[in-house]
């Protein structure tokens, strides 16, 4: 499984979002046309890889409501059940938001790609979610979890959030599913996500720290739905201690991200050696959970999609 993401694509991801943003006033931010050029792009992307991405619409705010939308993607699979892969596709109105998230939207994207690429073939429908309306309270997937009937909501296997993964100053987070190290556990198998996460970063050689379940990002509305949820992060507003600082490099004492929800977060402001590492994890957590045969095995993606 391993060198199986290009660099190149990820960086091509990324130069669409930046350029989304430099063209329309230097966000990507909800209800904008830099949102617009970025879902274009998502979608263009998914479409020429075999997939058929839909927009599920939304809208928010009740004094000057925001009309928003998600889109969402399948694999074919002849289970009832869903993998759920979600990064959000807004940032904040402040910047182009490459990091926070362009480089979640770019694993993501990129983890679709591949096993179209692939011709993988999965047990469970892997559905690829790029959120809206995150920066202003996670209104997008809150509303597709909201959505999901009791039947749906049972049939989901998992959820899997990544949510800026490309940080100049790294430190690589597991969400702590199993609430060893934080005041709340996920729900019930959440904990096995994490165990997934930690053993393939393990056997790269990177020990991850769990990361608490604090509401700060869309897998808030599937932990409150009680579907398992796990995830990747490799840190924002907080600062990188000594421990980390010797654990993973960089600077003590320092933001993980200086430019965290400001005009820097630009495409430079990525680590791409670390969103490299945070895709292939990502990939590899998708080929286990997803039940995929043989790992990466010769078959068709197929264009089916779900409600």
């Amino acid at each position: 499984m391993q060198e199986v993401v290009e660099p190149s694509a990820l960086t091509r991801h990324l130069e669409a979002f930046q350029d989304a943003a430099d063209a329309t006033g230097g966000n990507r931010a909800d209800a904008t046309k830099g949102y617009e050029a970025s879902a274009a792009y998502v979608e263009e992307q998914l479409r020429a890889a075999g997939y058929e991405p839909r927009r599920q619409e939304f809208s928010y705010g009740r004094r000057n409501p925001v009309d928003a939308f998600n889109i969402l993607a399948d694999t074919g699979s002849s289970s009832g059940s869903v993998l759920v892969l979600g990064a959000h596709l807004d940032s904040v109105e402040e910047g182009p938001g490459l990091n926070d998230n362009g480089s979640g939207v770019a694993a993501v994207l990129e983890v679709a790609l591949r096993l179209a690429e692939e011709g993988a073939v999965s047990r469970e429908r892997i559905r690829f979610a790029f959120w809206g309306g995150e920066e202003d309270g996670m209104h997008g997937s809150e509303y597709y979890v909201e959505q999901l009937s009791r039947e749906e909501t049972a049939a989901h296997v998992a959820y899997l959030n990544v949510d800026v993964v490309g940080s100049p100053n790294a430190v690589v987070f597991v969400y702590d599913g199993d609430g060893s190290d934080s005041e709340e556990a996920g729900p019930e198998g959440s904990g096995a996500i994490e165990r997934v996460f930690q053993d393939i970063l393990r056997a790269e050689g990177v020990q991850a720290l769990p990361f608490g379940f604090i509401e700060d990002s869309d897998y808030d509305a599937f932990v409150k739905g009680g579907i398992p949820t796990g995830g990747l992060f490799t840190g924002d507003a907080g600062t990188k201690s000594e421990a980390e600082a010797r654990t993973f490099g960089g600077q003590a004492g320092e933001q993980y991200d200086e430019c965290y929800h400001q005009a820097c977060d630009t495409i430079e402001n990525v680590d791409m050696a670390m969103l490299e590492q945070m895709t292939e994890t990502l990939m590899s957590a998708t080929v286990s959970l997803g039940s995929i045969e043989g790992g990466l095995a010769m078959g068709a993606a197929t264009e089916e999609g779900a409600g």
